[in-house]
């Protein structure tokens, strides 16, 4: 399929922001709705995008996006989720962070604070945290991913089992509607069961764009996580299952 220049911009904004609404879209082409609905439709045809209800995003399957389009995408939400995660988390805390572009947004957010340990087999989140002075950081071993800088493996999964922290901050890559995180990597899921087992309280960190995207591996139930930092309500089935676990979800602006 030859997609025109629209469809290429459409694609193009699916791809950075993880979503595309088909109001916006005809307000910010200037054509009708109907327009840019046969523009998704093309476009979900050639396989490019997943449509969704009111728009479409990405289309993914077993093998997750690339690290560079994942930390460009909901790069807005990302930030504001940090930041409430950040303003959860005291000072004088011992904390995992684990791989993910928001859990690298929640590295930013903890930049002034003082007197936390931060562990970690995230080399980018260690990276980022050397600007904080207060900081104590230390780095899992394991084998390397140089796709994102993460660290995974069986010796990343001793490493975390010699710890026993105040707070897990963990991402995952999808959510479904029956409260299961999701992921790609069984080698990642392995290392990040290790570190929810390592944590007093574990808070995950997950914009709302996961609960449209699917993965193959189960990394957890949201009834294992204490507070869920989001950025827009969840579906009304999976709130009333959080409000039965005791999972407390915070919606961040």
């Amino acid at each position: 399929m030859t997609l025109s220049f629209r469809q290429t911009e459409i694609l193009d904004i699916a791809r950075a922001e993880g979503r595309v609404v088909v109001e916006d879209l005809a307000q910010r082409f200037s054509v009708t709705l109907q327009t840019i609905r046969r523009d998704l439709t093309d476009l979900a045809d050639a396989g490019h995008l997943d449509r969704v209800h009111g728009g479409a995003m990405p289309r993914t399957g077993v093998t997750n996006l690339g690290y560079e389009q994942r930390r460009r995408m909901n790069e807005g939400a990302k930030s504001a989720i940090a930041r409430a995660c950040a303003d959860a988390i005291p000072g004088n805390s011992s904390i995992i962070l684990n791989l993910g572009t928001t859990t690298e947004a929640v590295a930013h957010a903890l930049l002034h604070h003082n007197s936390i340990t931060v562990v970690t087999n995230n080399m980018n989140v260690a990276n980022i945290l050397a600007a904080n002075p207060s900081c104590e950081i230390m780095v899992a071993g394991g084998a390397l991913r140089r796709s994102d800088g993460g660290l995974v493996g069986e010796l990343t999964t001793q490493f975390f089992e010699q710890f026993k922290v105040d707070l897990a901050v963990i991402g995952a890559s999808a959510l479904d509607r029956d409260g299961d995180l999701l992921d790609y990597d069984l080698a990642e899921v392995r290392v990040s069961k290790a570190i929810i087992r390592q944590a007093r309280k574990t808070y995950l960190v997950c914009d709302a764009s996961k609960l449209a995207r699917s993965a193959p591996a189960r990394l957890a139930s949201l009834a294992e996580i204490d507070t869920f930092f989001t950025d827009a309500p969840l579906p009304a089935d999976l709130a009333r299952k959080c409000h039965d676990w005791g999972t407390r979800v915070c919606i961040a602006t």
